[in-house]
């Protein structure tokens, strides 16, 4: 006490004024503090968002044979996605069922319909992203697996890893209980390889190089501002065994981040794994463009740098999209408040009221 006395003797007013300033802080501030930080509330005062679906079947030369059924795939895959986020699911599980959608169906090179190696197999690869988080699910030289976007976000979700591949990544869908499919090879592929082995290695390369291939992908909005992205791929045809192209690596094949916005890269896997095309959209994207300048100005740079060709579907933070490509053709669709979007061609934009 005598101690306390001679500080109060000699600091007294200024002790109390400490006490006083300290006890009126932590009395008034610490709960709001504790309320900034409750998940809980942070999430019920997000302003809802208008959600956003965009999905492509990829970037190629896609033959009027097929030009049909490509944007009858790619709708339907939207519409899967865009059920998910009217019911109130999240923008992984959205871009997931649309990816799913699109493996499904063997128009595409993904899943059932994926293009064969050099030895006449499927090898698929691919990547899943949430971008609240920057969680990130990828698989790569799978074969057997109908839906390798499950398989990636299982990585994502069940192990301590970004990426597994080829046997390892067998055995862990063994492991978890994702069915193996017997064969993913359609007639319709097999044929096309036959034909397509007999070329000369020049323009096989010619081919790969110009025209991209037609992997699939799908970029989301929440209605709670959440991102995210998918992307799969059965690769380009007859690849060397392993051969990993962009689709699952992040930063290449697809990126999400809340920050900025969700991407899923389509085209030249080589190409684009030189310029890291889904980063580059977005940082043009953190500089002030919009997605569509974004998208355009990075693909003009691929194809000025490394003489790549491709395409990209990007959704913003905010909800701007964009659909673009430097391939002759890319189907691809969205929905945005009940207006669907769709196009196969440069510069096509058709629209279709859903209500």
């Amino acid at each position: 006490m005598q101690h306390n006395n001679t500080i109060k003797d000699r600091h007294g007013s200024r002790l109390k004024i400490c006490l006083v300033i300290l006890r009126t802080f932590t009395a008034k501030d610490l709960q709001p503090v504790k309320i900034l930080l409750n998940p809980e509330n942070r999430a019920s005062g997000r302003p809802r968002m208008k959600t956003v679906i965009v999905v492509h079947g990829g970037a190629w030369a896609i033959p009027d044979l097929l030009a049909e059924a490509s944007m009858a795939g790619v709708k339907n895959a939207a519409w899967a996605g865009d059920a998910v986020l009217k019911n109130g699911g999240s923008a992984i599980d959205a871009v997931e069922k649309a990816v799913r959608s699109l493996e499904d169906d063997p128009t595409f090179d993904a899943g059932h319909g994926a293009v064969l190696n050099v030895d006449g197999e499927v090898e698929l690869d691919s990547i899943i992203m949430d971008g609240e988080t920057l969680a990130t699910g990828a698989v790569a030289s799978v074969r057997n697996i109908a839906n390798p976007v499950s398989l990636a976000r299982a990585v994502m979700e069940k192990t301590d890893h970004v990426i597994l591949t080829d046997r390892g990544a067998s055995m862990f869908a063994e492991r978890i209980g994702i069915p193996v499919a017997d064969d993913l090879v359609t007639d319709l592929e097999r044929k096309d390889w036959e034909q397509s082995s007999s070329y000369p290695v020049g323009v096989g390369k010619l081919f790969n190089t110009q025209w991209g291939h037609d992997t699939v992908g799908a970029v989301a909005l929440d209605s709670l501002g959440n991102v995210a992205c998918a992307t799969s791929t059965g690769g380009i045809r007859n690849k060397m065994v392993g051969r990993v192209g962009d689709s699952p690596i992040i930063g290449s094949g697809g990126y999400a981040d809340n920050r900025s916005g969700a991407v899923s890269c389509t085209g030249h896997g080589e190409s684009i794994l030189k310029v890291t095309l889904a980063r580059l959209i977005l940082f043009h994207m953190e500089q002030g463009k919009s997605a569509t300048a974004a998208a355009e100005a990075s693909l003009q740079y691929m194809g000025e740098r490394v003489k790549g060709c491709g395409g990209a579907i990007v959704v913003s933070s905010t909800g701007d999209w964009a659909a673009s490509f430097t391939t002759p053709r890319m189907a691809w669709a969205s929905i945005k408040e009940d207006v669907l979007h769709c196009g196969l061609n440069p510069k096509e934009d058709f629209t279709q009221m859903l209500k």
